[in-house]
């Protein structure tokens, strides 16, 4: 008898992307890292949300996640 091997999530997207409930994916956004002094205290402070994936780019986000589910 022959199993089926599991399919693998994708580690690095893992740390990066979160599944919200409502089924939409997050990631945090670039640019806060370093070198923010020149920088506006609402810069900063919007920086600090989490962006929306794209529509266009959740397919490929989601092929990552073998086993999740989403709202499409």
């Amino acid at each position: 008898m022959t199993v089926m091997s599991k399919r693998k999530t994708n580690k690095s997207a893992k740390k990066r992307f979160k599944l919200t409930a409502s089924g939409k994916l997050t990631h945090k956004r670039s640019g806060i890292k370093h070198i923010n002094t020149h920088m506006s205290s609402k810069r900063k402070r919007n920086l600090r949300k989490d962006g929306q994936v794209d529509e266009t780019q959740v397919n490929n986000v989601m092929a990552m996640f073998p086993y999740a589910k989403y709202a499409k």
